[in-house]
């Protein structure tokens, strides 16, 4: 069944800069800064969007990736020569609140000094913090402090009132919540706190909004088996790049 304002479609659509085309069974929406990329966002059926990516393609930069379910994006880029798969995830979403997994932590609130451990929203200031347990844990996150598109972070803090785990709201719309940049601190592994910022960060997001999502690498298998535990469902995705273009990491 064709899906043309499935929620892909209409993540994007709601983006900083979205433009939209449509046609007879298929649907494009460029959306610049996208989870950090330039991405042309599709949805119809396989000859349908092949036509009209071609011609949305020839009018936009080289660095406009298209992406779409794993599916039909392997479909398209069957059609289109001049572009290949470059990269395949899972967007994992979830439509109901999720419950807190149990952890080794108290019950203590992360923003106010002595009382750590609880999972909570950052204070501004935190941003050094967020930056140094990022590339200690994750330099490959697409969500970093200061940049538009990330609107807060949430984080727990240990005993000591040390940063070990956080998570950020980044590229969310009126009806979908979108969680990123989610890293624990490696000597803080083991504990639970990866699983319970997500459950906090996620169920925030879900206040008031139809779904709450992420995006993360099928490889990523210990993250894919959390968020299934949590009660995040999958739906395989992918990107495709120009073939004549230099690749991009």
């Amino acid at each position: 069944m064709i899906e043309m304002d499935g929620p892909l479609i209409r993540w994007a659509s709601r983006a900083r800069g979205a433009r939209r085309w449509e046609r007879p069974g298929a649907v494009v929406v460029e959306a610049p800064g996208l989870a950090h990329w330039d991405r042309l966002v599709i949805d119809g059926e396989p000859a349908a969007v092949a036509d009209l990516l071609r011609e949305v393609l020839a009018g936009t930069g080289e660095t406009f990736r298209p992406f779409g379910t794993e599916e039909l994006i392997t479909e398209v880029v069957a059609r289109l020569p001049e572009l290949e798969v470059s990269a395949r995830f899972a967007w994992m979403e979830t439509t109901t609140p999720v419950k807190s997994p149990p952890t080794k932590t108290s019950t203590k609130s992360p923003t106010e000094p002595g009382n750590e451990e609880k999972p909570g929203w950052l204070e501004a200031g935190a941003a050094p913090e967020i930056v140094e347990l990022i590339e200690a844990a994750y330099p490959e996150s697409y969500a970093r402090p200061g940049d538009p598109d990330v609107r807060r972070w949430a984080g727990i803090r240990d005993e000591d009132g040390r940063l070990v785990t956080v998570a950020a709201e980044a590229w969310s719309t009126p009806e979908i919540g979108f969680m990123s940049g989610v890293a624990t601190r490696p000597s803080a592994r083991g504990r639970g706190w990866g699983a319970a910022i997500c459950a906090f960060t996620a169920n925030e997001l879900l206040t008031d909004r139809e779904r709450v999502a992420l995006v993360v690498d099928h490889w990523n298998t210990a993250a894919v088996a959390t968020y299934t535990r949590l009660g995040f469902t999958t739906r395989r995705v992918a990107a495709a790049k120009r073939t004549t273009t230099t690749p991009q990491p």
